[in-house]
């Protein structure tokens, strides 16, 4: 019960609800133009509709953890005010969070909500490092095995850090421009195209999407109809397997990091800018042709950036399998977060102040 209060769903709610409005521009053209060519004011009303799908998905979602627990004789049977009055509550609680990973976000710090999932993950790490040293106060022969996995961790680490910050950097020349005695242009600049493009939002989507299925089953396993009461078993059932969750894991990773590359690098339109710039890659006509290319080369780096990806993220079941033990593992998921948000902020924090440093000199 330590985890339980007023903002127990986290952002949960809202991270499933950008991913259903994100999928929804593959569907509706006219959502896809309000995200990516509507400007600044197509994007807030974007971001207002992910806002106003959270609070529904967040009131089920909450309905279904008090369900669980009343069911599990956690809590005592709540009527319908107390249910009413409970679910106003958490619902209030995530849409501070929101508020909160939103305003972050404003103000430039970093993502928000990359953030407050970085302060979850963090929170626990005392825990985690005072169980590990009384596990080896208790059974010195653990000590080799601690460090190794030490190791193995700063290596880990330094994987991540490799993958975040390598980039392929596609070169981009410009004509020159003759206008009166003077010459404009001719320069050769190049399009950084990173290898991981979509960051940690795979992974935040994938967990999402997965605790989905099991927060439904847990809810119909107090349906009351045996059919139904089966069906939730067996879903349960089916997730507790490591091998099948993991599966199911690296997959949806893999296909989301592909989906979040096309949603934010859209090569049509940065064809369209280039040529509208007077510039082009060398080799490579304008237009449709730079078009192709860049898909091309963007598929590539992308599927090894995601299969990167679903590795780092399934590393604690591979860990598990080859060693067979689930006292130490390396978090994957987590060191990617972790990772990834302390880079970001970091690179975040230096414009701010190169910004800052510029604008006073």
């Amino acid at each position: 019960m330590d985890k339980l209060s007023i903002i127990m769903l986290g952002v949960g709610p809202y991270i499933t609800s950008s991913i259903i409005i994100q999928l929804l521009t593959m569907i509706f053209p006219q959502l896809k133009e309000l995200y990516q060519g509507a400007g600044e004011q197509g994007r807030q009303k974007f971001n207002q509709y992910t806002r106003l799908l959270t609070v529904p998905l967040a009131a089920l979602q909450g309905y279904g953890f008090l369900a669980l627990l009343q069911k599990q004789n956690v809590i005592t049977h709540l009527g319908t005010f107390d249910l009413i009055t409970n679910l106003i509550v958490v619902v209030a609680g995530t849409v501070f969070l929101m508020w909160l990973g939103e305003l972050i976000s404003e103000r430039k710090i970093g993502n928000g909500v990359s953030l407050l999932i970085f302060a979850g993950i963090i929170t626990e790490l005392p825990i985690q490092v005072k169980q590990v040293y009384l596990n080896a106060s208790l059974d010195p022969s653990l000590i080799p095995i601690i460090i190794a996995f030490l190791v193995a961790m700063v290596l880990v680490i330094a994987g991540i850090v490799f993958i975040n910050d390598s980039q392929r950097n596609i070169p981009v020349s410009y004509a020159k421009r003759i206008r009166g005695s003077r010459v404009y242009g001719g320069a050769s600049t190049y399009l950084p195209l990173k290898i991981n493009q979509a960051g940690v939002i795979p992974i935040i989507f994938a967990m999402s999407i997965l605790l989905f299925p099991q927060m439904l089953a847990t809810f119909m396993q107090a349906a009351g109809v045996p059919w139904v009461e089966n069906l939730a078993r067996s879903i349960n059932n089916l997730f507790q397997q490591g091998w099948i969750y993991g599966s199911f894991y690296f997959v949806l990773v893999v296909l989301f990091t592909f989906f979040y590359t096309s949603v934010v690098f859209d090569t049509k339109q940065i064809a369209e800018n280039v040529q509208k710039q007077g510039g082009f890659i060398p080799g490579i006509r304008p237009g449709s042709s730079t078009v192709e290319f860049l898909n091309k080369l963007t598929n590539r780096i992308t599927l090894a950036g995601a299969v990167a990806l679903g590795l780092i993220a399934v590393l604690p079941f591979i860990v598990q399998f080859f060693t067979g033990t689930t006292a130490l593992t390396i978090g994957g998921t987590a060191l990617l977060i972790v990772v990834s948000v302390v880079l970001d902020t970091t690179n975040q924090i230096k414009a701010q102040l190169a910004m800052y440093e510029y604008e006073r000199f």
